[in-house]
């Protein structure tokens, strides 16, 4: 990787719970991957009703899609993070999951979790939108 990717916290902003505030890239080129689903590779939903085994597919699918371009979770520049709930305690079981699974390095970057109504496909509790830094 030649990019040079560096992260930081001012210590005039909030504490955060393992993302940064603000993520500086010097790169010439990036991807930008659609966000990733919690559907297998016939397109089917996995975990259905199951908030936990979906963010565990959601993060194998987006490991894939980093791999192809030859891209690592911690190139990651910014990640979306949209959940089915308005409840807080779901939103932050989900962030905890995330950062518990082989993505977490991505989730250091500059993060946004969001708690929405609904999702593209039915059944759908989780998505994640990733913004990367690729080699040159």
């Amino acid at each position: 990787m030649n990019a040079k990717i560096t992260r930081m916290n001012p210590e005039q902003l909030h504490a955060t719970p393992g993302y940064h505030h603000i993520t500086v890239v010097e790169a010439g080129r990036t991807a930008y991957l659609a966000g990733q689903c919690p559907l297998d590779s016939d397109g089917s939903l996995v975990g259905e009703g199951d908030l936990g085994l979906q963010i565990d597919q959601v993060a194998a699918n987006a490991l894939t899609a980093l791999a192809v371009v030859g891209a690592k979770p911690e190139d990651v520049l910014r990640t979306v993070i949209y959940v089915c709930s308005e409840e807080t305690e779901v939103l932050w079981t989900a962030w905890r999951r995330l950062t518990d699974s082989p993505l977490a390095p991505a989730l250091s970057a500059a993060s946004t979790l969001l708690g929405i109504s609904q999702l593209a496909f039915p059944g759908q509790l989780v998505e994640v939108d990733l913004t990367v830094a690729l080699p040159d």
